[in-house]
């Protein structure tokens, strides 16, 4: 995998996976940053990071301080159509996305109240629609939080 497959730490909790890269990648390898990730792409890439920050915060009500100061210490974007990094959790956004990975084999089940969403504790695998508001509304983002506490994956 090259150095612009992949943005966030050795060990992140949750790993977003994604069909394209966001302008100025290479200049945030380094030193991942949300704010700079912003600033450097259109409000879709706001979008994306804000619905990764609501995912993943500890704190459910917190998402906004852990998206500017956090994110990119405990999560990560990946590029590339392989899973990558265990026991991690995967999150493959979008069924044009999940296509990319061909070999990916899992038992993922629909959430009751949400059949777009399906999870796989087993592969710590999350099916969603593409990251995006219209798609993902905070109510979506509530169920999914829902079934990731289920399986542990916010700390007690």
């Amino acid at each position: 995998m090259s150095r612009t497959d992949y943005l966030g730490p050795a060990h992140p909790s949750l790993v977003l996976y994604l069909p394209h890269r966001p302008n100025g990648l290479s200049q945030l390898v380094d030193q991942p940053s949300a704010g700079d990730l912003i600033a450097a792409n259109s409000n879709h890439w706001r979008k994306i990071v804000t619905l990764l920050a609501k995912m993943a915060s500890p704190a459910a009500g917190d998402w906004r301080a852990f998206r500017d100061t956090g994110l990119f210490r405990q999560t990560a974007l990946c590029f590339a159509p392989e899973l990558i990094g265990e026991p991690t959790w995967h999150w493959i956004g979008g069924k044009d996305n999940l296509q990319r990975f061909r070999t990916l084999a899992h038992n993922a089940e629909p959430l009751t109240d949400c059949p777009e969403v399906a999870v796989d504790p087993d592969r710590k695998l999350l099916l969603t629609p593409y990251p995006d508001y219209r798609q993902l509304s905070n109510a979506v983002v509530e169920q999914i939080r829902g079934a990731l506490s289920e399986h542990a994956f916010y700390p007690p």
